[in-house]
């Protein structure tokens, strides 16, 4: 299995932006917990912190696609070097205007500076692989699936470090470790100009990609999906750490879920890994179907033990379907415009972890865990009703609202498209950010306030 990614990383140029990537796609995961517990600390009230962190994810929703589509018209280094240095400017106002006591209206303002300029690094790396080895299928599978495991490593190590250091150095330091991340990471990513895919600004305007890739009904399905899906990971974070509260084990949240993210991870290896023959969208619809039915054990477990044993089974449902869902929209789309098909479903799964976590917390309140584990598995059936529905308009097809419009970068075959797999965000990344807030014990169950934006990827 190691050979396999091996292979990958020994083309020219492939160990230097995948490895200055993973740096650069750190704060997706501690920039939400990091506002959740400066704010908190400084200001002592979680309903301020939560909705600063909820406008950094809005603002991110809304602006990541526009960026990603602005990345695919004039390159990757020409939007994000600027975006970049902006968005990093944003938090370290967020920490100048929190640490300063400021009036709250300066902490949304930085917020959304932060999150509207902050992109997705994790479509970016994509974006390149693609480019690189976008002639050879199979190692394309290979390589997107080793990122979805660095993007898992990512969400374990992350919001620990956030938590770790906003607790017990300043409340403002969980925030620096991420700028630092994305400055240094992200302008050496974009220092390599070798392995960046040309931009579609370059091409005669009459071959140029238009229009929304929304445009798509297949795009269309897959964000909802993905918006289901978030609010599985979201709800479950929450639900997992109330669950621990009420059997008395509030510090076992955190290896119960880091479980839940290592099935995932371990998937993600093993997918990748293998070579895959059978129609991309029955992959997924069968990822997304193992998911729904395995959540709703979550709900009837009693105890602690069976709980973590059942979401390491389900973690194996979890790879493969955000894997195949992300593959598909290399074939929903124009050529040009991946990086700006793949931003939409990350940003997707973030808006449905904000949800489900928002969700699931109104429903412990009134219910207790279990209460919340309702909620999982309700977002589990939406995510399987809205995939098997409408199932046909998923398939990949090349041509105009497939692979590409004529006269479009050449159209990949739909066979080999089916082929080709990624994984833009991480599935279980909320998980540890609620667990990290449980072993902090500086305040009770996060409600919610994690970090849910991928990321960005």
């Amino acid at each position: 299995m190691l050979q396999t990614y091996r292979d990958v990383l020994a083309r020219p140029g492939a160990l230097g932006f995948s490895s200055s990537g993973v740096v650069a796609r750190l704060p997706m995961s501690m920039v939400g917990i990091g506002i959740v517990l400066m704010v908190e600390a400084l200001y002592g009230s979680y309903g301020l912190a939560g909705r600063v962190s909820a406008v950094f994810v809005v603002a991110q929703a809304v602006c990541s696609p526009r960026i990603a589509r602005l990345v695919d018209r004039h390159g990757q280094a020409r939007v994000m070097r600027p975006a970049v240095l902006v968005s990093a400017t944003g938090i370290v106002l967020l920490v100048v205007a929190a640490t300063s006591r400021a009036h709250p209206v300066w902490l949304y303002v930085s917020a959304v500076l932060a999150g509207a300029t902050i992109g997705s690094f994790g479509a970016l790396v994509r974006a390149r692989w693609t480019h690189a080895l976008g002639d050879d299928p199979r190692r394309v599978h290979t390589a997107f699936s080793l990122e979805s495991a660095l993007d898992e490593l990512v969400f374990v190590v992350g919001p620990v470090l956030a938590t770790l250091l906003a607790t017990s150095v300043a409340p403002a330091a969980g925030l620096v470790v991420p700028v630092v991340a994305m400055v240094l990471g992200g302008l050496a990513f974009l220092a390599q100009r070798r392995t960046e895919p040309p931009a579609t600004g370059t091409l005669p305007a009459a071959e140029r990609p238009r229009g929304s890739v929304l445009r798509s009904p297949g795009m269309v399905v897959l964000v909802v999906v993905f918006i289901a899906m978030g609010a599985i990971f979201g709800a479950t974070d929450v639900s997992t750490v109330a669950f621990a509260e009420e059997v008395g084990r509030p510090g076992l949240a955190g290896p119960v879920l880091a479980v839940f993210a290592l099935g995932s991870l371990l998937s993600g290896l093993l997918y990748g890994a293998r070579h895959w023959t059978s129609p991309l969208h029955r992959r997924f619809a069968l990822g997304v179907i193992a998911l729904a039915v395995g959540v709703c054990a979550f709900f009837l477990a009693e105890s602690l033990a069976v709980l973590a044993v059942v979401m390491f089974v389900v973690g194996f449902a979890i790879a493969p379907s955000l894997v195949n869902g992300n593959a598909l929209v290399q074939g929903l789309v124009p050529a040009g415009r991946l990086t700006e098909g793949l931003t939409w479903v990350s940003t997707a799964l973030g808006v449905g972890v904000s949800v489900g976590s928002s969700v699931a917390g109104t429903r412990i309140d009134a219910g207790g865990a279990h209460a919340g584990f309702l909620v999982v598995v309700v977002s589990g059936a939406a995510a399987l009703v809205a995939t098997l529905v409408a199932l046909p308009v998923l398939r990949p097809r090349p041509g105009p609202g497939g692979a590409g419009p004529a006269g479009a970068a050449p159209a990949r075959a739909a066979d080999e498209v089916r082929r080709v797999e990624d994984l833009s965000t991480s599935a279980t990344g909320g998980a540890t950010v609620a667990a990290c807030e449980t072993a902090s014990q500086a305040a009770p169950r996060p409600d919610g306030r994690q970090s849910a934006s991928p990321p960005s990827g």
